[in-house]
């Protein structure tokens, strides 16, 4: 190999612990789900992540901080995908202990649905566009999370119109009527809080990437 060949570049770190795991969510998750379907529908956010993440490491790699979050997000989904939002019993413990009607996981679930997207749509703006930090990219960073969850929640109709039945885990009501409410409105609480505590850390870990 003569000196003017290129290397390959290796993985930003973040990256390699978002696909470590993914690897293991995956395997440990799709043992035995309580329902099938519902775990293909919960866990293509984190394959479709990785299809992604992969390939525009290069030229678009992402902030320390934004990976670990994409992580965290991810082992959420898988959990959920393992057991159904309604049935992981982490949530069943926690209504037990204070008394509530409904398994919240799922809430927890939408919470970080608009907590992770905050931050994601806050650096992609501050590294492709012309806005700096202020009130229009708080703004466009909390509406991000907002037009994803009310996304999420027709493509939840979608898949329920077209199974019937089959998707009834997934939609994950839990007899609520207001469900699909009680998502958006996490999701709005996950924007706000995420930009309110990590707006600083972000600006750090992108100056990291940028050094």
């Amino acid at each position: 190999m003569n000196g003017t060949e290129s290397r390959p570049i290796a993985l930003p770190r973040g990256l390699v612990l978002y696909l470590a795991v993914a690897a293991v969510g995956l395997v440990w998750s799709g043992i035995g789900p309580a329902d099938r379907f519902t775990w293909i529908l919960e866990v293509a956010p984190v394959v479709i992540g990785a299809a992604v993440l992969v390939p525009t490491a290069r030229r678009f790699p992402l902030s320390p901080l934004l990976y670990g979050l994409l992580s965290l997000h991810a082992v959420v989904l898988m959990v959920g995908g393992h057991w159904t939002y309604a049935e992981v019993p982490a949530g069943d413990w926690v209504r037990d202990a204070l008394g509530l009607e409904r398994n919240p996981y799922d809430r927890l679930g939408h919470l970080l649905q608009g907590f992770v997207p905050a931050i994601l749509a806050r650096e992609l703006l501050l590294r492709t566009s012309p806005l700096r930090t202020g009130k229009w990219l708080f703004f466009l960073c909390v509406c991000a999370p907002l037009a994803f969850s009310a996304f999420y929640e027709l493509l939840e109709w979608w898949a329920a119109a077209a199974s019937g039945e089959a998707a009834e885990s997934f939609l994950g009501t839990q007899g609520d009527v207001w469900d699909t409410q009680w998502d958006m409105f996490c999701a709005l609480v996950g924007a706000l809080l995420a930009l309110a505590t990590l707006g600083r850390a972000h600006d750090r870990s992108l100056a990291r990437l940028a050094a």
